[in-house]
């Protein structure tokens, strides 16, 4: 279920290193399947990196119970946030991952910035990958030495506009309450699933009982891209396609989905439109 930033960047490594990557599998509701994520790891598995939240499927992963597997053996745990941070409250000592990463859009600030959370001693072992800027404290031809955090990893001139947007951004959520919209898109969310379930040409991908914001769906005959043509005209905005999770959509044997995303914004009147739009295609496909 994972996205494709959460795929290429391990596969590049691979290459670099002849490290091999292991995929954990997931049942047919999109839930991990935690007893054979457990035959997976031993003394070898040097990282676990899973998302939070699935972008297609909703799922919300046990991510405290995958760091706290993955560090028996001794594992560095990395966790995608970018779909989890913006809907509910989340602790990174209470989950005691490693590493926890999300994209500053996904949480309604600008492009281009984003948040990575580290353990101090594992980012203070760690090399910069990049050079320039504030990321030393001294140079000479003989001898380059690094700053302290998180400086050390910031090169090159910091995106301070996004970087204020960002805090704007958190700053509205927060004052809105992580915990109010948890409620509300959960209502909400619940609410979108029984009406969809009520039209018979259509089915949901992605089923598991502790899910977030996101309704995946096909309809028999008729290609995503259509249903999403076809409710932009309406005034209607649903993504289609495979959402960056190829190798999500070949385990359930699908080109595509149909994606319907839910944020606080978002009203109960707008999901039954939604639904009088998708009837109306069905019948136009009769």
């Amino acid at each position: 279920m994972e996205h494709h930033s959460n795929i290429v960047p391990w596969q590049i490594l691979c290459e670099q290193t002849g490290a091999i990557l292991r995929v954990i599998p997931i049942d047919d509701t999109g839930e991990i399947i935690l007893e054979e994520y457990k035959k997976l790891l031993n003394e070898r598995t040097k990282i676990v990196s899973i998302v939070h939240v699935s972008n297609t499927l909703g799922t919300i992963n046990p991510v405290k119970k995958i760091t706290e597997m993955a560090h028996e053996v001794g594992a560095v745990v990395m966790i995608d946030g970018a779909q989890a941070i913006q809907h509910f409250a989340v602790d990174v000592q209470e989950i005691g991952c490693d590493f926890y990463a999300f994209s500053g859009h996904k949480l309604y600030a600008p492009t281009g910035i984003g948040v990575l959370y580290g353990k101090r001693k594992l980012l203070e072992a760690m090399k910069p990958y990049q050079g320039g800027g504030d990321m030393i404290l001294s140079v000479s031809f003989e001898k380059t030495t690094y700053n302290e955090l998180p400086h050390k990893f910031e090169a090159g001139t910091p995106n301070i506009s996004g970087a204020i947007g960002l805090g704007i951004a958190i700053n509205y959520i927060h004052t809105l309450g992580l915990e109010q919209i948890a409620i509300y898109e959960d209502e909400l969310l619940k609410y979108t699933t029984t009406i969809l379930s009520e039209i018979q040409q259509l089915k949901i991908i992605g089923t598991s009982k502790q899910k977030s914001s996101v309704v995946s769906f096909v309809i028999d005959g008729i290609h995503p891209h259509d249903i999403g043509t076809m409710l932009d005209r309406d005034g209607i905005a649903v993504r289609a396609g495979h959402h960056c999770t190829q190798p999500l959509m070949k385990r359930f044997g699908i080109p595509a989905t149909t994606r319907a995303s839910i944020s606080f914004y978002n009203t109960s009147a707008e999901i039954d439109a939604l639904a009088v739009g998708l009837k109306k295609i069905i019948r136009m496909f009769e």
